[in-house]
């Protein structure tokens, strides 16, 4: 655990589904009712050293060996919510997008092509056997993704200073999620042309329609706190600024759309650059 501790938090954002037990099937649902009583609930940041200290062995463990048997936890309107890790699972998924975003040469140096063959070889069986399996948490390195403030409102915003430094979080019911979703398409869908940032959303509503209506949704900025100057972090408001977007295409004013569109593009392509400071 020391090992684990010590390693540095990843700038990722994540964008996370809290089901009620009663989604959960037997015995599982037994699981996370025990589980969730526990005083000693890992945190995100656990949960990220965790997944780091792995990379450190030789070869490395791009994916785990076991399922984690860990989760977020939330009691909504006295409702206990887990949201499962499934690490492994995250894993899997994450490997098939590392070609896209680091050269080959990178790629082969922190994880050899035989150790992405076997995890890609793992993944597929296992696939076979569970053709229905889903992550309760989607991830995003460097930025929050545009499509995932569709579902918040800026009043559900909340900026927090901890004593491991800032939390800056969206929460919302999941009707609110899917309402918001439908609502936003059809703006998009009547202002633009069919593009990544319809495709994007269109693939979120997919994705929030396959779990438990009474759901609680979260889009947590997790290590990209630590990206952003404290000032500029106290004062984002992307939420809102999509929300501005969205509302003038809806009354055809494309040109207060594309100012909040500007604001917004500006403040994330600031933090994406910082990944390649020195």
């Amino acid at each position: 655990m020391a090992v684990a501790s010590s390693v540095r938090v990843p700038y990722m954002a994540y964008l996370r589904v809290y089901e009620p037990l009663a989604a959960f099937p037997e015995p599982e649902r037994s699981h996370w009712a025990r589980y969730a009583k526990r005083d000693d609930t890992p945190t995100a940041q656990d949960e990220q050293r965790r997944a780091l200290a792995d990379l450190l062995p030789t070869p490395p463990v791009p994916v785990p060996v076991h399922e984690s048997a860990d989760a977020f936890v939330a009691v909504v309107n006295e409702v206990t919510c887990v949201c499962p890790w499934r690490t492994r699972l995250r894993g899997w998924q994450a490997l098939e997008g590392l070609e896209e975003l680091l050269p080959a040469s990178v790629l082969d140096a922190a994880l050899p092509p035989v150790v992405r063959r076997q995890a890609a070889t793992d993944y597929e069986r296992w696939r076979e056997r569970n053709p229905d399996a889903r992550p309760w948490i989607r991830g995003a390195a460097w930025h929050v993704p545009v499509r995932w403030f569709v579902l918040f409102d800026d009043d559900e915003r909340e900026y927090t200073k901890g004593d491991h430094g800032p939390l800056l979080r969206y929460r919302t019911p999941m009707v609110q999620a899917r309402r918001r979703v439908a609502r936003g398409l059809r703006t998009l869908r009547d202002a633009l042309e069919e593009g990544p940032l319809i495709d994007g959303l269109v693939d979120v509503g997919r994705w929030l329609e396959e779990f438990h209506p009474r759901s609680l949704v979260e889009l947590d900025y997790g290590g990209l706190v630590h990206a952003v100057p404290e000032e500029q972090l106290a004062e984002d408001r992307s939420a809102a600024e999509v929300a501005e977007g969205l509302a003038a295409l809806r009354e055809g004013d494309g040109e207060r759309a594309g100012v909040a569109y500007e604001k917004l593009s500006q403040r994330w392509r600031a933090v994406r650059e910082r990944q390649f400071a020195s």
